[in-house]
């Protein structure tokens, strides 16, 4: 079987950097808001290229801070509009809704999966206070009409970079175009800690002092409690892990861009549509994503021949059950690539060979 993701053999991969870090961490005796957390914050700050990181306890958590200090300084309230693209993972939105805030729901565009610029302006209304793109599957949501839309209207422009840890615009990295990020270091990702854990990113220091304290119940000094807080923040050795993992992300991006490619050059089938790339360092491919009619059928059909594959997402946050009050609505493109997403296998420790099987799979596929 040609596994999605074996990780595994992504851990192997730096094993005794992370054996020797993850001992570090524990010989320390210093297990929280330690010394590989400081640098850990001060390196990722570093690649990213922002003033500060805050690391926290995952992803979702991570944007819920943002959104959560930016109504502690008074900059939003319950019942603002945030406009999201309307084929997010659900997290972005709980984000949102976590914050009493109102998700505006935006189709994205059907070739790139990203939120369509075009389609931003007309969902901006006198409540509307930030613009939450994500960088889905990857690839840079962030667009200069995007940038020139949060200006004109004086938006807060958040970005969610879970899935894009490394991506560019125009030679700067995603997770610093924006007012704020938060990033994800889920297992999975293309940073990945041996758990959960997440960071926020920003340039402003009076927002990452608030959500710094936030995430540590309120806290600014010792005992003394400014915020009505929570627990979340991101411990030492998932710290020191993604230290190592830090210094070899761009390699293993590299591998994961090249393999895309041959995807991309290779994949001839008219019944299978490709991601489109604008630019190499515009997308990280976290996610391969193709699009069929049939879809599941095709899924079966790779499963029956030794290749594991994956839906991101089956079933779009409006038709969730958790908000059913939103149920009603049509997103017409977003269900589009809901019904007929399907991801292939990439990741930096796939062979050529299994590689160059999935192409042949696929060109020999029929509806």
């Amino acid at each position: 079987m040609i596994k999605f993701l074996d990780l595994q053999k992504i851990t192997q991969k730096y094993s005794e950097e992370i054996h020797e870090a993850v001992s570090r961490a524990i010989d320390s005796g210093w297990y929280l808001q330690g010394k590989e957390n400081e640098l850990f914050e001060k390196e990722y700050a570093e690649y990213i290229g922002t003033e500060y990181a805050i690391g926290c306890a995952n992803g979702l958590d991570a944007l819920i801070w943002i959104f959560r200090a930016y109504i502690e300084l008074g900059i939003m309230k319950a019942g603002d509009e945030v406009i999201v693209p309307a084929n997010t993972y659900i997290a972005s939105i709980l984000a949102i809704t976590e914050n009493n805030l109102k998700p505006v729901l935006v189709e994205p565009n059907v070739e790139t999966y990203q939120i369509d610029e075009n389609l931003i302006k007309k969902a901006i209304t006198q409540r509307t206070k930030a613009i939450l793109i994500v960088h889905l599957y990857g690839q840079c949501a962030y667009t200069e009409k995007i940038g020139n839309l949060c200006k004109k209207y004086n938006l807060k422009l958040v970005e969610d970079n879970a899935q894009a840890h490394g991506c560019r615009y125009n030679g700067q990295r995603t997770g610093s175009l924006g007012d704020a990020a938060g990033h994800s270091f889920y297992p999975g990702k293309n940073l990945g800690a041996l758990g959960d854990g997440g960071a926020i990113t920003t340039n402003d220091k009076e927002l990452s002092e608030t959500m710094r304290a936030l995430a540590n119940y309120g806290s600014q000094k010792k005992y003394v409690f400014k915020y009505c807080g929570r627990n979340s923040r991101l411990d030492e050795v998932q710290a020191a892990v993604l230290r190592v993992k830090l210094k070899h992300l761009d390699e293993d991006n590299n591998i994961r861009k090249d393999i895309a490619k041959y995807y991309i050059e290779h994949i001839k089938n008219p019944n299978i549509v490709l991601p489109i790339v604008r630019y190499r360092d515009a997308n990280v491919f976290h996610i391969f994503p193709i699009r069929s009619k049939d879809r599941d059928a095709l899924q079966k059909y790779l499963t029956d021949n030794g290749v594991q594959t994956l839906i991101h997402y089956p079933v779009p946050p409006h038709k969730q059950e958790c908000y059913r009050q939103w149920n009603e609505l049509s997103f017409p493109i977003t269900e589009k690539i809901h019904l007929e997403e399907l991801s292939l296998p990439i990741s930096p420790v796939m062979k050529w060979d299994e590689v160059e099987k999935v192409v042949e799979l696929l060109n020999g596929w029929s509806e």
